[in-house]
């Protein structure tokens, strides 16, 4: 099993859409059993693929407390060989149960357990840099972070790595990600002429319309743009992790 996090110290820059496309793309495009783990309160992930907590809808920090077990909340998805753990309002107290806990290394242990069932796990995490955060870190064999052509959001990002370096926690590696390329726009092709290696993806209204049809764009528009650049964010995690997609 190999973990991808897709996180950021912003929101707004489309951490839930590349979530989901990636753990599509793992799925239906590599042919590997993969797990979506929705980590975010906001459950946008979760919403995106259909999915919703079962029971009370509070649950999903119980899995963190071993009061439930994973499994009884993961759910299958519209995508075969693709799993979702869906996120509840619940783990909105997640960073507060997590310091109260002090335990660091609580979701690799969960994750090390999932891993005995999935090949790829992709976690959608919360903005921010708090208990939740660290631990994602801390276990993910793959951090992606998205980030807009923009400042403020290569600042963003810029404050994530001085995170990790202070604090020797990368496990993983780190990949950034131009996230909603605008090319009519000098800032955001000064920013791709600065770093051309970096994965892009433009600004598309196929992904937008993820919203309304509740699937990966690989899924209902596979040649647009959109879905191209993805598929090749895909190919290179694959080879960032030391594995060739299995359908090249």
């Amino acid at each position: 099993m190999r973990s991808i996090a897709v996180y950021s110290l912003k929101g707004g820059v489309g951490k839930t859409t590349i979530s989901v496309n990636l753990a599509w793309s793992a799925a239906a495009r590599s042919n590997r059993k993969s797990l979506l783990w929705d980590l975010d309160g906001q459950a946008a992930s979760s919403f995106l693929l259909g999915g919703g907590t079962k029971g009370s809808g509070e649950e999903a920090q119980a899995v963190f407390a071993r009061d439930v077990a994973p499994s009884k909340l993961i759910q299958p998805t519209a995508t075969p060989g693709l799993d979702l753990l869906p996120a509840d309002a619940s783990l909105r107290q997640l960073d507060r149960f997590f310091f109260t806990l002090g335990k660091k290394k609580r979701l690799e242990k969960l994750l090390e357990r999932l891993g005995r069932d999935y090949e790829r796990i992709v976690l959608d995490c919360p903005p921010g840099l708090a208990e939740t955060s660290e631990q994602v870190l801390r276990a993910a064999d793959l951090i992606i972070v998205p980030v807009i052509p923009s400042p403020l959001s290569r600042r963003a990002f810029d404050e994530v790595v001085e995170f990790l370096d202070r604090h020797e926690i990368r496990r993983g590696a780190v990949l950034p990600v131009y996230n909603m390329v605008d090319r009519r726009r000098s800032m955001h092709l000064e920013a791709l002429e600065a770093n051309p290696k970096w994965p892009t993806i433009p600004m598309a209204s196929s992904i937008e319309a993820m919203s309304a049809r509740h699937e990966a764009v690989g899924s209902f528009a596979p040649r647009s743009p959109a879905a191209v650049a993805l598929s090749e964010l895909w190919a290179a995690i694959e080879r960032r992790l030391g594995r060739t997609p299995k359908d090249g």
